[in-house]
């Protein structure tokens, strides 16, 4: 586990929490009872990775899951998922901006100033 959790930039507690919220579907084990995690299990964890960086609620990220392992035939409510999440991504990108532009500004003033003294 530990290392299928450096490998995607998690913490071995995160992806535990991932496993119980149901977020990871059951992988399986060797021998010894470690996990076996594959490339497609690791996708999926760099995908999750990734939606909750960009702020997705967990209940979100609850619901894709659910709805991918319902396979194809719900492609329109995941792509709607998406669509819905990258518009709050979108306006958080604007504010993130529009807050840049005034820490350039005050960057500039307090440059300006000491260049003055």
């Amino acid at each position: 586990m530990g290392e299928a959790a450096a490998r995607v930039g998690l913490t071995t507690y995160t992806l535990r929490w991932y496993e119980q919220e149901g977020l990871v579907a059951p992988v399986g084990r060797d021998s010894a009872g470690r996990r076996r995690y594959t490339d497609s299990d690791l996708d999926w964890l760099v995908l999750l990775t990734r939606l909750r960086r960009t702020g997705m609620p967990v209940r979100d990220m609850r619901r894709y899951a659910e709805l991918a392992r319902l396979g194809d035939r719900t492609l329109g409510a995941r792509r709607a998922l998406f669509e819905a999440h990258r518009a709050r991504v979108l306006a958080r990108m604007a504010e993130l901006e529009e807050d840049l532009k005034v820490l350039n500004y005050k960057i500039d003033i307090y440059r300006k100033a000491e260049e003055g003294r």
